[in-house]
């Protein structure tokens, strides 16, 4: 659906965007003012990061795809409302964060912090609680890139939506934390206090990993960029 807007629009497929400094903001207003070009820039410049964001927060990399997709439609079908009231990024975000929030209230049967349910991309089908628990037998020096990844791929899913969400924000999409509290609707104080939660609950999650790392500092560094 996103590749025929794209074709409504000019965009030849396999062809290069082209570079531009200007504001997100200000492509926004251009495109809402009829400027497709502008939409291009958009989408090569956040198209990547939503898909991230949305696929940490699903665990399904089909589900992400189609949630991105159907994001920047929507930003596209509420293009002539947009108000330059705050960031680009935040409205984008937003959208996104709703998306999730409706697939995840649509299929709460499938959702990825259950520890039943098996992890994505994991060969051997295993549930999350089978990929988190325990030592491994092989050590550290046996434990390979794509492992390290599922482990913390698995204590992500397992922390409560609402810590995930802002976990995700402020260290996968490096937003502040008055952005969050913005896409959110809470106060930025509850912004800190669920990712200071998240952080605890990942640091319990991932201590017997870190264990097996010589020398290892917490798994996960509590980063205050407030």
């Amino acid at each position: 659906m996103l590749a025929f807007v794209l074709m409504i629009f000019g965009r030849r497929a396999g062809a290069g965007g082209r570079a531009s400094s200007d504001a997100d903001e200000d492509l926004m207003e251009r495109f809402r003012d009829g400027d497709a070009k502008a939409f291009e820039v958009l989408l090569e410049r956040h198209e990547r990061g939503v898909f991230h964001f949305i696929f940490r927060f699903t665990q399904d990399r089909e589900l992400a795809n189609d949630l991105m997709q159907e994001s920047f439609l929507r930003v596209v079908k509420n293009a002539k409302s947009y108000s330059r009231k705050a960031r680009f990024t935040t409205w984008l975000y937003t959208i996104a964060r709703n998306q999730c929030i409706d697939a995840s209230r649509k299929a709460r049967y499938r959702r990825a912090d259950s520890l039943d349910a098996p992890v994505a991309g994991d060969p051997d089908g295993r549930p999350l609680g089978e990929t988190i628990a325990g030592h491994s037998d092989e050590g550290f020096d046996r434990t390979d890139r794509a492992e390290m990844t599922r482990r913390i791929d698995g204590a992500i899913a397992q922390l409560s939506e609402e810590q995930r969400e802002v976990f995700l924000m402020r260290e996968i999409m490096q937003l502040q934390f008055n952005e969050i509290a913005e896409i959110v609707g809470i106060s930025e104080n509850t912004v800190k206090s669920r990712m200071r939660y998240a952080l605890e609950n990942l640091r319990l999650r991932l201590a017997d990993y870190a264990a097996d790392v010589p020398n290892a500092a917490d798994p996960v560094a509590a980063r205050h960029r407030a």
